[in-house]
């Protein structure tokens, strides 16, 4: 059997950051959700502070810790893979790497024939109701 297909992933670079965000705050979580500006950015917040629910896909971890994506976001996105990097310059004061002078963005490819195939077949994601987030 092949192994499943991965929704999202992390460079190195900002894998290197959520560990350190992760050693200053505790376990955290990232959201994904629509909207213009820095709603349109993965936003990191800790574990505790953001509550996900049934319309919150889970798409799976990044650097060991959970990503989400809002439902209406992820209608629009569904057939892309994800991929969370960092960048210099300065995101949403809510995000846990704003005051590092950094901030998250997505990098993102179409799922190839066979990639959207077996997503297909594996059925949908999670929902925050279905896949919650323990502290």
């Amino acid at each position: 059997m092949a192994a499943p297909i991965e929704r999202v992933a992390i460079t190195d670079e900002a894998a290197a950051l959520v560990t350190r965000l992760v050693e200053r705050h505790g376990p955290v979580l990232f959201h994904q959700s629509g909207g213009c500006c820095d709603g349109s950015s993965p936003m990191c917040y800790p574990r505790g502070d953001f509550r996900v629910g049934r319309q919150d896909v889970y798409l799976g971890e990044v650097a060991g810790q959970p990503f989400y994506m809002g439902a209406a976001q992820f209608e629009y996105w569904a057939h892309t893979h994800l991929t969370v990097d960092v960048v210099p310059g300065r995101g949403s004061g809510f995000s846990l790497e704003a005051p590092e002078g950094v901030r998250f963005l997505i990098r993102s490819r179409i799922f190839t024939d066979d990639e959207s195939a077996a997503l297909v077949a594996a059925g949908p994601p999670p929902t925050g109701e279905d896949h919650p987030t323990v502290v």
